[in-house]
């Protein structure tokens, strides 16, 4: 890219667009906080992750009120938006997940199952939008599924078992194996939360 159409691209980014990159760095520390706690004797770490979902919510709520009050609602900001909320919660709740114990292959599929909910489940509600587009309102009026930044719930449970110590060999409900794999129970939260995300009888009034 040159020097050129790389400041035109810069140029182009609105003040919510900036506020929407602020959600998707927080996602990125909750990654890497995440791998860090990995690290023996880096116990803090995962609660650190877990504290950098809820900005990243903040963050994501503020961009939208900023577009509306100054009115500069774009293509460009939705696709940011998208690509920031798939970072902060759908594969940081994940890698946190694994982080805190679920790293069975069962889990792992789970947890791959989950993020993959969440891009289908963001993919479609941003060809909902472009077809409302043309309505007289031209806004989205309810939710099909539930949306992706819900999973903060599952960050707060993760965050909770982590506080107690109950991370790693002590996660809760423990472990099963079935067949070849692990499972940790606790990881089915994730695959009830991606299945709600992509449920199409599910509707939820968007405010």
């Amino acid at each position: 890219m040159s020097e050129k159409n790389h400041f035109s691209m810069i140029r182009g980014f609105h003040l919510a667009d900036w506020v929407t990159l602020a959600n998707a760095a927080c996602g990125m520390a909750a990654v890497f906080a995440a791998m860090a706690s990995l690290q023996p004797g880096s116990g803090i770490g995962l609660l650190l992750a877990a504290a950098f979902i809820p900005a990243a919510f903040a963050f994501d709520v503020l961009d939208g009120r900023i577009a509306r009050w100054r009115q500069q609602q774009s293509a460009l900001g939705r696709e940011l938006d998208s690509l920031a909320d798939v970072i902060s919660f759908g594969v940081a709740p994940a890698v946190i997940g694994y982080a805190a114990g679920m790293r069975g292959l069962w889990d792992c599929a789970i947890l791959g199952y989950f993020v993959c909910c969440g891009v289908s489940r963001l993919a479609r509600y941003n060809i909902t939008a472009e077809a409302l587009s043309t309505n007289e309102s031209g806004k989205v009026k309810y939710f099909e599924g539930t949306p992706i930044p819900t999973s903060l719930f599952l960050v707060m449970a993760v965050a909770v078992a982590a506080w107690q110590g109950r991370i790693g060999d002590a996660l809760w409900f423990g472990a099963v194996d079935l067949g070849p794999w692990t499972l940790h129970p606790l990881a089915l939260m994730y695959a009830v939360s991606g299945s709600l995300m992509i449920s199409k009888t599910l509707r939820i009034p968007k405010l």
